[in-house]
């Protein structure tokens, strides 16, 4: 039988989503290496994990979407519960579905969600800074809006595509992205089919170039069709973003938070 399970998880004191070892070979350092381990628990036999989009270090999760195989009889209950009790403070699993056969965490995914927050003030933060980014350089939120418009629809997004991304292209489509304020903080929503390796965090990085000013609001499209990220701005700190969640078809059975309306 096919599982899939929801999965939040404070993601700083990880090396990100992916186990760094071969399956079966204990992992302690990565989300997917301890959750492996916790469901392999509940089911008494090995189990292997698909996540919807991989988390580098120091990302965190709203609602990963994992999906795996088993064949011993556990009830939800137990899978989520069962599986919660053995993983650290910093990951649960929050519910557990059975699926479809062929449904696939990351291939039936048809968008995936990312939200960046920044603290706008002189002052760092010290309270939930494992949850923000801090830039002390007064911000101006609707020219950022403004600009990252220009991002929207499907692109080859090679400026924001890290020299470590091993996807076959660049081609993405950005279906929104947001830009608000509230108080000092600054929030950055964007949803894409699917994402490259660092590209909400350049995206952010260059963004955060025009809120203060350096750059005027027609650069992220210059940037765009430009296609070299050495002329981008720098990678935003891992600390502010949090991967939402994926979206599925409504017939994949999924809760509401990871179905599209």
């Amino acid at each position: 039988m096919r599982y899939a399970i929801g999965v939040e998880y404070d993601g700083g004191g990880f090396r990100g989503w992916q186990r760094l070892t071969q399956p079966g070979v204990e992992d302690e350092s990565t989300v997917q290496g301890v959750l492996e381990k916790a469901l392999s628990s509940v089911a008494d036999a090995p189990v292997d994990t698909v996540c919807a989009g991989r988390t580098d270090a120091g990302v965190h999760a709203r609602c990963q979407v994992v999906h795996f195989d088993s064949a011993v009889a556990r009830d939800l209950r137990a899978w989520t519960l069962g599986a919660t009790t053995r993983l650290p403070p910093s990951v649960s699993v929050t519910w557990c579905r059975q699926v479809a056969a062929d449904f696939n965490a990351r291939f039936s995914a048809r968008a995936r969600r990312y939200r960046y927050r920044i603290l706008n003030r002189q002052v760092r933060p010290a309270l939930g800074r494992q949850w923000l980014s801090w830039h002390w350089r007064p911000l101006d939120a609707s020219a950022m809006h403004r600009a990252a418009q220009a991002l929207l629809g499907e692109h080859d997004f090679g400026a924001f595509r890290s020299s470590e991304c091993e996807a076959a292209h660049g081609r993405r489509e950005l279906q929104r992205i947001a830009v608000s304020r509230e108080g000092d903080v600054v929030t950055i929503d964007v949803q894409a089919n699917a994402f490259l390796h660092h590209m909400v965090r350049n995206i952010v990085g260059s963004l955060l170039e025009v809120g203060a000013g350096a750059r005027g609001e027609a650069w992220m499209g210059e940037l765009l069709a430009g296609r070299d990220r050495r002329l981008a701005g720098p990678t935003a700190p891992a600390a502010g973003l949090v991967f939402v969640g994926p979206l599925y078809p409504p017939d994949a059975g999924l809760p509401a938070e990871v179905t599209l309306a």
